[in-house]
């Protein structure tokens, strides 16, 4: 079956791209993380996280789901591109220009009058984003997985390099909000050389009208993620102080970019496969189950690893000032494992045209989170976090009933392709924390750490045949998968 072969290389070679850039991403963000979190305070980071669910708001708005929209289009022509181009840009002035008069508001809502100038200034970041939105659809439907990685790889270099030399000379969280302006102009600007493509006039909007059946469904869920994903910085931000907030905005920065590893991966590649198998139901199931036994396969030894490790990862890389973040760090790492299982089921929904079950499925739990994490504010910061984590777990379950009704997965089926990968990486996470009971220094503790899961993990499966890791190594190897 040549067109099955195809799908299978496409799919390896983006998986192959994806874990490549995002990896070469997360080495750069982890080196300008450290030398950042050395040089500023938590207060820095406390400043720029209060302003996160703005900037994350307005670019769900302002995206629109129009990617999403366009990729399950079967013929894509310039006239849809251009319309979604205009849409975008028009929409990110519009949120631009109500934000920067909604400023004084939001530094009102945190008691912090420094706020109003920071978002002023931060808020011209997804200003500059608008303009990628229609040449990052292009690529995406057209998986064009080398150039998608290289426009991250230099962003993330750049804007890092600036946010450094911002930071060392004394501008503290403006070279923050700097970092993620130069992050998202940079985007912009390889996204249009890369794709190839460009706007034109005269100016078309109809083509809208025709996306937004799907699209408006995903516009509120985006915006409902948002608003999940920088809760807990709303309620900090709102109850405690600047320092506690920098706290968690470093534990939620690490945990991201841990779970990011996974999903950045399986961005590129995860819809537009599902989508282009939606016309057979079977071999969609097919195509799913693999990529779910892929994503627990990595996710799991990954995060459960890295909430073994985070006091030893905390006080060695950023020194022990952020010793309170790493308690943080140990649960949202738990939370962080099942992340990369509930985008998968999310993918899978939006390549089946089921916006709306998304849309409802996320704003349930937002409430849930919502009231889960609001009761929790007595208790404090580090109950709030526990709270946050249970749900996300238990969320699973929720996208799994889902899926079901879609694709006719079973219960025994997604047991069998995600528990082994659980279990062998909660025992291997267990062994190394009782191996170094006894240890007293950090770094040898990390080490010890790290090496005991590392060889434990991969061997047991190795030793019973694992099929997700014999083809992993083959394909790394170049050698043919069957």
């Amino acid at each position: 079956m040549p067109q099955q072969e195809t799908l299978k290389q496409k799919t390896a070679k983006g998986l192959m791209w994806g874990g490549m850039s995002t990896a070469i991403q997360q080495l750069l963000n982890l080196a300008f993380g450290i030398i950042l979190a050395r040089r500023l305070s938590q207060a820095d980071y406390g400043m720029i996280g209060m302003l996160a669910i703005f900037s994350a708001i307005a670019a769900c708005m302002q995206e629109g789901g129009f990617i999403a929209a366009l990729n399950r289009k079967k013929e894509v022509t310039q006239r849809d591109y251009n319309a979604v181009f205009w849409t975008s840009v028009f929409t990110s002035i519009f949120f631009y220009v109500l934000f920067w008069l909604c400023a004084p508001l939001i530094a009102s809502f945190y008691d912090e009058p420094r706020l109003t100038s920071l978002a002023r200034y931060s808020f011209l970041s997804f200003l500059f984003v608008s303009f990628s939105i229609a040449p990052r659809a292009y690529i995406f439907k057209n998986m064009m997985v080398r150039q998608s990685s290289i426009i991250s790889m230099v962003a993330v270099l750049l804007s890092g390099l600036v946010g450094v030399a911002m930071a060392y000379a004394g501008y503290a969280y403006w070279g923050l909000a700097t970092q993620a302006i130069v992050f998202t102009l940079t985007v912009s600007i390889l996204n249009f050389w890369f794709s190839g493509w460009r706007p034109s006039l005269p100016i078309d909007l109809r083509p809208v009208g025709e996306l937004l059946g799907f699209s408006s469904s995903l516009i509120l869920t985006n915006i409902l993620t948002a608003a999940n994903t920088n809760l807990l910085s709303v309620l900090l931000g709102r109850h405690y102080t600047a320092d506690e907030v920098g706290d968690f905005t470093q534990a939620s920065k690490w945990n991201t970019m841990g779970h990011s590893l996974i999903t950045g991966m399986l961005y590129t590649i995860a819809q537009p496969v599902l989508t282009k198998t939606d016309d057979d139901r079977e071999r969609q199931k097919h195509v799913f189950r693999k990529l779910l036994r892929f994503t627990a396969f990595v996710s799991f030894p990954l995060m459960l690893g890295l909430s073994l490790v985070s006091e030893e990862f905390i006080v060695l890389l950023i020194t022990d000032k952020w010793l309170s973040s790493a308690w943080l760090l140990r649960w949202l790492a738990v939370a962080g494992a099942v992340m990369p299982v509930s985008y998968l089921f999310s993918n899978l929904l939006i390549s089946r045209g089921r916006s709306r079950a998304y849309l409802w499925s996320t704003a349930a739990m937002l409430l849930a989170q919502l009231v889960a994490v609001g009761l929790c504010i007595p208790l404090g910061i580090s109950r709030m976090v526990q709270a946050f984590t249970v749900i996300n777990i238990v969320w699973v379950a929720v996208w799994f009933v889902l899926a079901k009704s879609e694709i006719g997965l079973r219960a025994t089926e997604a047991l069998r392709d995600v528990l082994p990968y659980v279990l062998l990486a909660v025992a291997a996470v267990a062994v190394a924390y009782v191996v170094t009971l006894g240890i007293d220094s950090l770094l040898l503790s990390l080490v010890v750490k790290v090496l005991v899961v590392a060889a434990l993990y991969p061997a047991v499966l190795w030793l019973f045949g694992s099929t997700i890791l014999r083809e992993s190594f083959l394909f790394i190897t170049k050698k043919k998968i069957e």
